[in-house]
């Protein structure tokens, strides 16, 4: 599949900007598709477009003339506004997107989904695990309106990419907390990520229920652009994760102090993240290259 040109929405925020640098050192002409003024200098094409209002959309791709599309476009945190409005944005503007793209040709698209949908993250209660690590065949529970939303448009990605005439290609990326150098450097590498003090921190209920996991946004975004590269069939999850925890204790010991229940499928070393993610390196090529303990 030849691409030359990748329509981002939402390249407006904090993954845009990262995915729009991406793609264009990578040789690709860019068109950013965001509600709102410009807030980026990157991509070589914006367009108003408000991704809830279908022709909208539908004109923004055509005028495009994209060949691949990386859809990010959606309400980023649940605690922004009421529960529908979030729920809204993540399923009925992946849905405008992915008709747009099947009615315009657009074989490749990419869909930021996030590791809520396996019921982490935003919910108030301890997330639910089967076994540890956990990779895309582990059952979901979500179960706030985020969460919904964001497993509702992974099916909404499935069902599409089975229609005959649907986009060839469609990748859902589940992913946790995002972070630049400078986040990197503030939260994990000037901070004190030993156990016990994370367990004392307000945030220590949002690290357990993501398992202590993170993601530096120069790799979400390499894995964005593997994604539309793909040449698979259908639909496929994939996660997203670095490649080791936030905390300073093993891994080992951090699974039988805060997940005794769980079952661990196989032998953890040193700091390995509980996110596997070896579907992406075997599916895509993919794997983290970041590490906040390297930057120490």
């Amino acid at each position: 599949m030849s691409l030359r040109t990748i329509a981002v929405t939402g390249g407006n925020g904090q993954v845009g900007r990262f995915v729009l640098a991406h793609l264009q050192e990578h040789g690709y002409r860019t068109v950013n598709l965001s509600r709102g003024s410009r807030r980026e200098s990157v991509a070589d094409e914006y367009r108003r477009t408000n991704l809830l209002d279908a022709g909208e959309v539908y004109a923004s791709l055509a005028s495009s003339d994209a060949d691949g599309l990386v859809h990010l476009g959606m309400v980023p945190r649940p605690d922004s506004g009421p529960g529908h409005v979030t729920f809204e944005s993540n399923v009925m503007t992946t849905y405008h997107v992915l008709e747009a793209a099947q009615n315009l040709d657009i074989d490749s698209v990419a869909v930021a989904s996030s590791m809520s949908a396996l019921g982490a993250g935003f919910d108030p209660d301890p997330v639910r695990l089967d076994y540890l690590p956990v990779d895309e065949s582990h059952p979901v529970d979500p179960r706030d309106p985020y969460a919904l939303g964001k497993r509702v448009l992974e099916q909404t990605a499935e069902g599409i990419a089975r229609r005959n005439d649907g986009p060839k290609t469609v990748s859902t990326v589940r992913f946790p907390i995002a972070m630049d150098d400078d986040r990197m450097r503030e939260t994990l590498v000037d901070a004190d990520r030993s156990l016990g003090t994370v367990r004392d921190a307000p945030f220590y209920h949002s690290a357990r229920n993501t398992l202590f996991a993170y993601v530096h946004l120069d790799d979400l975004a390499a894995l964005f652009r593997r994604c539309i590269a793909a040449d698979f069939s259908g639909h496929e999850t994939f996660w997203a994760a670095a490649a080791e925890t936030t905390v300073d204790c093993p891994t080992a010991t951090l699974v039988e102090e805060v997940y005794p229940d769980a079952v661990t499928r196989r032998d953890v070393s040193d700091h390995e993240s509980l996110v596997d993610t070896s579907k992406a390196a075997r599916t895509l090529g993919w794997t983290p290259t970041r590490s906040w303990r390297e930057c120490r």
